[in-house]
C-alpha cells in the first residue's frame, strides 16, 4: 500500500465535506438551506428557497467536489481499487461532511461529478437519463432514483472493472437511502412537481 492510496481517498473526503449549498447560501445572504423548505443542503433545495443562481452554483460546486479528486487518481495513475475508494470518499464527504456535523446532502451532483470523473460517457449516460426521466416527470427526486438505478448496469457495461462498478452501486444504494423520504412521497403522490423546464 503507497502513501497515494492513503492520502488521496482522504484528500477526497476532505474536499467533498465541502458543503456549497451552505457556503454559497452564506455568501449571497440567504438563510441556511438546512433550516428552510427541505432541509436539504443541495441544489434543489436551493432552487426552491434562494433562485436560480444560488442553484447552480451549488450544482456546479458539489459536481465539481466529486469530480476533481477522481480526475487526480487519474493522473496519478492509481489503481482501479484506489480510484474506486476515492470516489467514494468524495461522494461520502457530502454525505457525511466533517466541517458541518456530519450532516450533508443527498449526493447526486456529487456523484454526478465522480461518475464523470470515472468515464466521461458514463456520467454523461447517467445525466441523459436523468433528463429523460425529468422531462417525463417534472420530478427531480424521481429523475434521481431513476437515473441512480441505471447507473451500476451502465458502469458494468462501459467499465467492466469491479471495483469500480462496485462503487457506483454503493453510490447508487445510498442515494436510495438518502432518498427515503422522497419514496415515501412518490408513494403517495405528494412528491412536488417542478415548473422550470429542462
Amino acid at each position: 500500500m503507497t502513501a497515494t492510496s492513503l492520502i488521496l481517498p482522504l484528500a477526497a473526503y476532505l474536499i467533498g465535506s465541502i458543503s456549497t449549498a451552505i457556503i454559497t447560501c452564506r455568501l449571497l445572504g440567504l438563510r441556511d438551506p438546512r433550516t428552510t423548505g427541505s432541509g436539504n443542503p443541495g441544489a434543489t433545495n436551493v432552487l426552491r428557497t434562494g433562485g436560480k443562481k444560488a442553484a447552480i452554483i451549488t450544482l456546479l460546486g458539489d459536481m465539481i467536489k466529486g469530480l476533481l479528486p477522481v480526475l487526480a487518481g487519474h493522473w496519478l495513475h492509481v489503481t482501479d481499487q484506489v480510484l474506486a475508494a476515492t470516489a467514494l470518499a468524495a461522494f461520502l464527504g457530502h454525505l457525511y461532511p466533517l466541517y458541518f456535523g456530519f450532516k450533508g446532502g443527498k449526493g447526486v451532483a456529487t456523484a454526478i461529478g465522480v461518475l464523470l470523473g470515472i468515464s466521461g460517457w458514463l456520467g454523461l449516460a447517467v445525466v441523459g437519463c436523468w433528463l429523460v426521466a425529468f422531462a417525463v416527470s417534472r420530478i427531480s427526486s424521481l429523475s434521481a432514483l431513476t437515473a441512480s438505478l441505471a447507473a451500476p448496469f451502465l458502469a458494468y457495461w462501459l467499465l467492466g472493472s469491479p471495483w469500480l462498478v462496485g462503487a457506483v452501486a454503493l453510490m447508487a444504494v445510498l442515494i436510495y437511502w438518502r432518498h427515503r423520504s422522497n419514496i415515501r412521497n412518490l408513494i403517495k403522490g405528494e412528491e412536488p412537481r417542478s415548473n422550470t423546464r429542462a
